[in-house]
């Protein structure tokens, strides 16, 4: 199985979330909802669960061996790192622009 694609949905400041990243495999099935989580200044990823009735959380979809689990790890953080530095390259452009166009 072939990572095809992963696309970072929405990046997030604060908190220890930091994205929520979709990954497409063999460019037919598609995975939604993958986390990105920040701890201890680590990154790394939870997969999409459910809230059980007592409370608990229960995956609805994961790796079954830690080769593939690093794989996907690896793959996404990359994507995140890659599109956490674009967006803060395009603030910082945003910010310069604004800057630059008042008048003091």
């Amino acid at each position: 199985m072939t990572i095809t694609d992963i696309k970072v949905r929405k990046l997030f400041d604060d908190g220890p979330m930091k994205a929520i990243v979709s990954v497409t495999f063999d460019g037919q099935l598609v995975l939604h909802d993958i986390k990105v989580i920040s701890v201890r200044e680590k990154n790394f990823i939870v997969m999409p669960s459910r809230k059980k009735s007592d409370g608990t959380y229960r995956d609805i979809v994961h790796p079954i061996n830690a080769d593939f689990r690093g794989l996907l790890e690896e793959e996404v953080l990359k994507a995140y790192e890659a599109e956490a530095a674009r967006a803060a390259a395009e603030e910082e452009a945003e910010a310069l622009e604004g800057s630059a166009s008042d008048p003091a």
